[in-house]
């Protein structure tokens, strides 16, 4: 005789855990997202400080990701060139030390802007 309610019982239980765990996923999914575009926005404002004081130091010299981190010319303005944000954003400079951004990584590198550049990162 096999127990018909225990059955049930155990299957509605695991119906709410993987309901349960279904909605963390998705959830942690989304904070995971707001970490990369929290990120993003941190690399390039660093970039952008480091840009500003290498020029008040350098006004004759283009910037370059070695000359922001290394101990020449007044260096480092930055401990570490930024690049954690792997497939989901990169940040570089041009020859002019105009910080920009590509979303995803791969991307068209687009200039630096607060308010908009890093919302597409995912």
């Amino acid at each position: 005789m096999t127990n018909v309610k225990g059955t049930k019982r155990a299957a509605g239980f695991i119906v709410v855990i993987a309901a349960s765990a279904t909605f963390a996923v998705l959830g942690l999914g989304g904070m995971a997202s707001k970490g990369f575009k929290t990120a993003c926005n941190s690399d390039a404002a660093a970039v952008e400080t480091a840009v500003a004081a290498f020029h008040a130091e350098n006004p004759d010299l283009a910037p370059t990701p070695k000359l922001l981190t290394s101990h020449l010319d007044g260096g480092p303005y930055l401990t570490s060139w930024p690049n954690k944000g792997g497939t989901h954003y990169a940040i570089s400079i041009t020859s002019a030390g105009v910080v920009t951004v590509s979303v995803p990584s791969t991307a068209r590198a687009v200039s630096y802007d607060p308010a908009n550049t890093c919302s597409a990162v995912s």
